[in-house]
């Protein structure tokens, strides 16, 4: 018997989901939820209902985990405890500095209605959260980097958009080439968030908007800019559309340790993505971690999960003994 899988949110991100159901022969599509009017959104999953988003509580048997696909500066932080009463559910929370937040009140929402809830799930936070988590356990002195880019970022994306007075808005984060280039060769060097990385913004301003006000509430934005070196660039909707339309990212984990009695051995772990769809990567492992949960749940579990609390074999549509013969 298929996972059914509802979708709450039809946007880059809930699109890349249904594409992703379609490509795991053991889930199907129960339902897309959107706040927009349904009779307006339109998916390629032929014989699926578009549902008002809120009625989602009438289909709290007809689906065996929702994948939530909202953004995390105002939507996911609502949305997921909210789900979780009737629904296993997956989100891609992405505010690093609120993670624990978000776990405690997922958490105690999950539990007393017995659901699974695992947020947090994507390429960061997400596989490169394991990355991280990997190499620390196997190189327990040493240094860990991270380095995002080039590429557009749907949360930092998503904030921008949400300021008054913008139509439309892409952010790309890029390392400092100079700072990469110290921590593969071994250097171990001690960086700032803003030596590491800088952003660009593209911004479309809806007419008579002051750029001034929204150039300043980008660059002090606390968690996504205030941080960093930005730059934004205002730009009409037409070169939005011919320019920046594509959805690419990637990125690099990488610690540097040492071995041996007298830390003679140098080591470097690095793990890498160059994606072309940030959306639709994203998704792919949502599916994937969206399969643990339901098979968590018939265990008899409930509560927040994030990616280091699931097996992976829990993730496979495999059985255990084909991943045995044919993985390990």
């Amino acid at each position: 018997m298929s996972i059914r899988i509802g979708i709450y949110g039809y946007g880059n991100l809930g699109r890349g989901v249904e594409q992703a159901i379609r490509k795991n022969k053991d889930t199907e599509l129960a339902a897309v939820f959107s706040r927009r009017d349904p009779s307006t959104v339109k998916i390629a999953t032929e014989g699926v209902p578009v549902v008002a988003a809120d009625k989602v509580s009438e289909y709290k048997d007809k689906i065996d985990v929702m994948i939530i696909c909202g953004g995390s500066a105002t939507d996911l932080p609502v949305m997921t405890p909210a789900l979780v009463r009737d629904f296993n559910v997956i989100d891609s929370f992405d505010t690093h500095a609120n993670i624990p937040t978000h776990f405690a009140n997922v958490d105690k929402a999950a539990k007393e209605a017995g659901n699974v809830g695992v947020i947090s799930v994507g390429w960061d936070p997400g596989m490169f959260s394991l990355a991280r988590l990997y190499s620390n356990c196997i190189l327990t002195e040493g240094e860990d980097y991270t380095f995002w880019g080039k590429g557009v970022s749907q949360g930092h994306s998503d904030a921008v958009r949400r300021i008054e007075g913008v139509a439309d808005a892409r952010q790309y984060t890029v390392p400092v080439p100079e700072a990469l280039e110290a921590v593969r060769a071994g250097k171990n060097p001690k960086l700032t968030t803003r030596e590491k990385h800088t952003r660009v913004c593209y911004v479309v301003a809806e007419e008579g908007a002051d750029k001034a006000r929204i150039e300043n509430e980008i660059k002090t934005m606390p968690n996504y800019f205030s941080d960093y070196d930005t730059t934004v660039n205002f730009i009409t909707a037409e070169e939005m559309k011919r320019d920046h339309s594509g959805l690419p990212h990637g990125g690099f984990v990488i610690r540097s340790g040492k071995t041996g009695a007298n830390d003679e051995h140098n080591h470097i772990i690095e793990y890498s993505l160059k994606l072309d769809s940030n959306p639709e990567f994203t998704a792919s492992v949502l599916v994937a971690f969206a399969r643990a949960a339901v098979r968590l749940n018939k265990e008899g579990v409930s509560g927040c999960k994030t990616v280091f609390d699931i097996a992976p074999a829990y993730l496979s549509a495999q059985s255990h003994d084909e991943i045995i013969a044919h993985m390990l």
